[in-house]
């Protein structure tokens, strides 16, 4: 009996990694209509224009590690993706930037954590690197970036040195 089991379960693990690996943008998105682009995609979180072109924002989930923008051109199709967690992008988070500045470049948090005495709250992004590393944006009440950063995850958090 065990050997019926067996197959069974590295067909449900199979389709759980297609599912997983199938969320990310290809190239063959290029040229969809946004019917055929939300078909396979899904609701976008966000919807913003973007100078001539509509970016619609697709985050993989608080423990995902992508986040991708999405362009329509103005007939209503892919022009082109963008993956948004990236050290490019992360390099531009400096102090004084605005709430609304570190979402256009970002996207939405993966978690938000509120600091004491009401001096703001941190913005933390997972993102592909190779060691178990978060970015994260402390914003005040003012809504600007007071700091950004590099931290460890919870659930990295005493593994001891994780910098490979």
């Amino acid at each position: 009996m065990r050997h019926f089991v067996l197959p069974w379960n590295w067909l449900l693990l199979c389709l759980l990694l297609s599912a997983c690996s199938g969320y990310a943008p290809r190239d063959a998105l290029t040229g969809m209509s946004r019917d055929e682009l939300l078909a396979r995609m899904g609701q976008p979180e966000m919807e913003r224009q973007d100078s001539d072109a509509i970016r619609l924002e697709f985050p993989s989930g608080p423990f995902g590690r992508h986040t991708w923008f999405v362009y329509l051109d103005a007939s209503g199709r892919v022009s082109r993706t963008e993956q948004a967690l990236k050290e490019q992008n992360f390099s531009l988070i400096n102090p004084g930037l605005t709430q609304d500045d570190v979402r256009k470049l970002l996207g939405r948090p993966g978690e938000v954590q509120l600091l004491g005495r009401s001096r703001g709250v941190v913005w933390s992004y997972r993102y592909e690197n190779n060691s178990c590393l978060w970015f994260q944006v402390e914003l005040s009440m003012e809504q600007q970036v007071r700091s950004a950063g590099y931290g460890d995850p919870p659930e990295c958090r005493g593994l001891g040195d994780h910098s490979n």
